[in-house]
């Protein structure tokens, strides 16, 4: 019989046996997958034309891999504009098989999204939009076309008009007084400020989509936290889309395909919900759900739009309506506590605007000419899409002498054009008095401050989405003061940014609230 130990040492050889065989299963799938790669760059580069391109330059790259190791462990939009620096506003980067240029300046946005805006108007096509956003047929990554000139037209004129936002005021001030009914029982707390604002800025988006009485409203933003998650992970099949298999053996397709599935579920109960009550005669609210049944059923459109296009129109909405603004608001009140001076000025102006009332509508806070300067501030140092949606090229164009070729991948760095220094005094300081006495807004036309894009493909949704900044803001500086917890300074703030697609901060602020004399 063995003894004591025995046990302990059968497990330990089990384990190391197990280490080695899943270590070998593991080099052996890399040694293959990079013996098809190469095989495959081998072909791809004999098939191609003789005639040489006049590409951008860039670093040097690796075999396989390109430039990817360049990047490694690195917030993208930094690192491409510490790289743009050694090699030049314009450059070109192999990252596995995407081949893409990445522009860093505003002269050379200016060119891509302005003088070749129509030949750098389509998006990449890839595996995650196509399962989630229903074959891709949104607005903000659908192909340029008819199709997209059709439902851009929608959006622009039907869902996210200037009057069709203001006609969800109420909705937005009904959200506001639960958002600061919850911030009055929480002073003297410290309340996670992306959180609160998250949850609030969420009930809007979603009650001004699908009506004030959505049963499905709490398992709808519950799954789009999660596919978030999801998305802002990092994928090497991403990298090789041709070699189909990584996406299996990654296990991000079965994951999914089941947030697919799931979020397919949600949306079809609060279609179901809808037209139930439509079945019933019950009174139509007129949100904007209701606003797309009704064009659905229209007669007319080139290209007659289906629930599943719906489903997609709304991911987009609550991807573009929700995070960017609870990340521009948390971006705000971290900056205005590492600088209370300014602070102090946007509360002057807030408590004069409102006057001691305690109730603020919406119309009250038209003319807050300093509180607007620090938005803009906030926007240019951290844009939360730092990296614009990619665009691909579908007609050869050059931009600054060189070569850009159909299928390039198109990137801008919006937050290296809004702190380049040739346009801007200390452009990492946080001064909103920048602004004072300037023409540049959230339009496009200022190629050094494009927060939402510019040209075609530029963000329709942005007076939805500042609307909501704004009224937030201003609400939290007029009703309470803010200071940091209990043993933290203004000094020793993390300003580390999230990695993915959206930059948020990585560690969220905690602020203690204090209510402001007119709301005891």
């Amino acid at each position: 019989m063995p003894g004591p130990h025995a046990s302990i040492y059968i497990r330990l050889i089990y384990h190391k046996t197990t280490t080695i065989d899943t270590k070998m299963a593991f080099y052996l799938i890399v040694t293959t997958t990079c013996l098809i790669i190469f095989v495959y760059f081998v072909l791809n580069k004999r098939t191609k034309g003789s005639k040489p391109l006049n590409l951008p330059p860039g670093p040097p790259k690796l075999p396989l891999i390109g430039n990817i190791h360049q990047l490694a462990g690195l917030l993208p939009h930094r690192a491409f504009r510490d790289l743009a620096q050694k090699h030049g506003p314009i450059m070109h980067l192999q990252l596995g098989q995407i081949s893409a240029v990445i522009i860093s300046s505003p002269q050379l946005a200016k060119e891509a999204l302005k003088t070749h805006d129509i030949a750098l108007a389509d998006r990449p096509n890839t595996f995650a939009s196509e399962l989630v956003l229903y074959g891709t047929t949104d607005v903000a990554l659908s192909s340029y076309g008819d199709y997209w000139r059709q439902m851009k037209k929608i959006c622009t004129l039907e869902l996210l008009s200037a009057k069709r936002v203001q006609s969800f005021g109420p909705i937005r001030e009904q959200e506001l007084d639960r958002f600061i009914e919850f911030l009055r029982l929480s002073c003297g707390k410290p309340i996670n400020i992306h959180k609160t604002v998250t949850k609030g800025i969420n009930n809007v988006v979603c009650k001004a989509s699908f009506g004030k009485n959505c049963k499905q409203q709490h398992a709808l933003l519950e799954f789009l936290d999660e596919l978030a998650r999801v998305n802002s992970g990092f994928y090497v099949a991403d990298l090789f889309p041709d070699f189909k298999f990584l996406y299996v053996v990654s296990g991000l397709r079965s994951k999914l395909m089941k947030l697919h599935k799931t979020l397919d579920k949600i949306f079809d109960d609060i279609f179901e919900e809808h037209e139930g009550r439509r079945k019933h005669g019950e009174p139509q609210e007129e949100d904007l759900l209701e606003v797309l049944l009704k064009i659905k059923e229209e007669d007319g459109l080139e290209f007659p739009i289906t629930n599943n296009n719906i489903k997609a129109i709304f991911v987009d909405l609550f991807g573009g309506g929700t995070d960017t603004s609870s990340t521009t608001i948390e971006w705000a009140m971290t900056e205005m506590i590492k600088h209370p001076s300014v602070m102090e000025k946007v509360q002057q102006e807030v408590r004069k605007a409102f006057h001691g009332k305690t109730k603020i509508t919406e119309l009250d806070t038209q003319g807050l000419s300093y509180l607007q300067l620090v938005i803009k501030e906030t926007l240019r140092l951290h844009p939360p899409i730092p990296l614009l949606l990619p665009r691909v090229c579908r007609e050869q164009c050059k931009i600054g002498g060189y070569d850009i070729p159909i299928k390039m991948k198109v990137i801008i760095n919006a937050w290296a054009c809004s702190t380049n220094p040739e346009f801007w005094e200390d452009p990492e300081d946080f001064r909103p008095e920048r602004f004072e006495n300037t023409l540049i807004d959230f339009k496009g036309t200022h190629h050094h401050y494009i927060p939402f894009g510019s040209g075609r493909r530029m963000c329709p949704g942005i007076t939805f989405g500042l609307v909501s900044v704004e009224l937030f803001l201003a609400q939290m500086l007029y009703n309470f003061d803010w200071k940091l917890a209990d043993g933290l300074n203004s000094i020793n703030i993390d300003m580390m940014e999230t990695e993915g697609m959206l930059a948020a901060k990585k560690v969220h602020l905690y602020l203690i609230p204090t209510s402001y004399a007119p709301c005891i």
